[in-house]
């Protein structure tokens, strides 16, 4: 098990230091692993949702190589998904999944978000209706450069929005982050809207793992964990979750200190 540098508790949310988003991705995979394990002998399947994004990279292939799982007891969900990119495209975050984990390890079942449903309001009902009467086990999450959960980007996030599922406009530092992440070639080709769970669908979660490495992301992990708990800085009410852990490598961390 990789070990942390540094370990401390903002209010109640455990963060994790590790020197590198390998070491960092290797102790984040390997955490979730045990959890789900645990889980399974207390429980016929799991739920889970997952983030879909480069910084996920490392976790995803750690957890895609762990032993004993048995993936077939698991409900697999995305966070959020462009409005208007076919499902096969390479920046969709469903084709993601699939390419990075869900190929690998094969779940029971996959819920996917539609971004090119003709009724959009219908979509996003149809999808809260899958989790609507089973809670998530586990929500594995990034944050934004803007300091965002899913797309729940500070003009839209509200911490009690009565939704489980909607349709945010992405706002130019959200849109900017695609291309910073190599996902589009210009800002032009990313899409101007996307379906995303709301915070409250994220933080029903009983567990939540928040994986955030890379220096562009040490504005967003300082709000994080040093300023108001406010929708100005979505990610800021991981400090209210009963069991959430944030891991980060020095890179993301190098504006906190504690």
């Amino acid at each position: 098990m990789e070990e942390a540098e540094r370990y401390f508790v903002v209010e109640k949310l455990k963060v994790k230091v590790f020197q590198d988003r390998k070491a960092l991705g290797q102790a984040a995979g390997e955490e979730v692993a045990t959890r789900m394990k645990e889980l399974l002998k207390e429980k016929k399947n799991l739920f889970m949702v997952f983030a879909s994004a480069p910084s996920q990279n490392e976790f995803l292939e750690a957890l895609s190589r762990s032993h004993g799982i048995d993936w077939k007891r698991v409900t697999a969900f995305h966070l959020d998904e462009y409005v208007g990119l076919p499902s096969e495209a390479p920046q969709s975050f469903g084709h993601f999944l699939r390419e990075r984990l869900f190929r690998k390890v094969r779940p029971g079942r996959v819920h996917y978000l539609n971004g090119m449903a003709e009724e959009l309001e219908g979509e996003f009902y149809r999808y809260a209706d899958l989790f609507k009467d089973h809670p998530f086990d586990i929500a594995c999450l990034g944050i934004g450069e803007n300091g965002h959960l899913a797309f729940n980007d500070p003009a839209f996030a509200d911490f009690n929005d009565p939704m489980k599922v909607k349709v945010v406009e992405l706002d130019p530092i959200s849109r900017n982050q695609q291309v910073h992440d190599s996902c589009f070639e210009c800002l032009e080709q990313v899409p101007r809207k996307a379906l995303t769970l709301t915070i409250p669908a994220i933080l029903s979660a009983n567990y939540t793992y928040c994986m955030v490495p890379g220096s562009t992301k040490a504005d967003a992990v300082r709000k994080t964990l040093r300023g108001p708990i406010s929708t100005e800085c979505p990610a800021s009410i991981l400090r209210t979750h009963k069991d959430a852990i944030l891991y980060l490598d020095n890179d993301s961390a190098k504006l906190v200190h504690f």
